[in-house]
């Protein structure tokens, strides 16, 4: 079976720069889906038009002949993050990739939570799954592309990586960092 391509993991494209206030009734859902089929879900949640974000990062391994392979697989194994109505819940649970549907109590921490995601895998090289929170110091990034960023920074193997958390499901995503370019509080 051939690799794929990158597929686009955010829709629409401005998911996350409009106000993180939702209308009345659009709320933000976390689709737990069965067993790889996160980018089936993504594809037809776009074709339906609903919000989502499903954070993908790559995957470099050598094949047994010897060449890098570059795969896309998803940061969340299982989680596809959906933002709409009952009636978008409903047609994405009727896609038939979705094995359970929570509602996100707190969706402006979820929602800053997958910003700052978003941000290291745009910004980031060597982004990793975290499944496990880490204990470490909390710490903030004082220079660079990603100035600002809060997260625990551990020491692995003599480099910092930096993970930040998503709460609502107690998973993170780490990233290396130079250690000139962290203050810890």
């Amino acid at each position: 079976m051939p690799i794929l391509g990158r597929e686009p993991d955010l829709y629409p494209e401005d998911l996350f720069s409009s106000p993180l206030i939702l209308p009345q009734d659009e709320s933000w859902f976390a689709m737990y889906t069965m067993a790889r089929r996160e980018k089936e879900l993504m594809r037809h949640l776009r074709s339906l038009k609903i919000a989502h974000y499903g954070p993908i990062t790559a995957q470099r391994t050598r094949s047994p002949q010897g060449r890098i392979r570059v795969s896309y697989v998803p940061l969340f194994t299982g989680y596809v993050f959906v933002r709409g109505d009952e009636v978008q819940r409903h047609d994405s649970i009727s896609t038939g990739c979705v094995s359970r549907c929570l509602r996100v109590s707190q969706p402006d921490e979820l929602v800053l939570d997958l910003q700052r995601v978003r941000m290291m895998l745009q910004q980031g090289q060597d982004v990793r799954p975290e499944p496990k929170p880490v204990i470490g110091r909390t710490a903030v990034i004082r220079r660079g592309a990603m100035t600002g960023m809060r997260g625990v920074v551990t020491k692995v193997d003599n480099a910092h990586r930096l993970t930040v958390i998503v709460n609502f499901m107690q998973q993170g995503a780490s990233m290396l960092v130079d250690e000139a370019d962290v203050d810890l509080e």
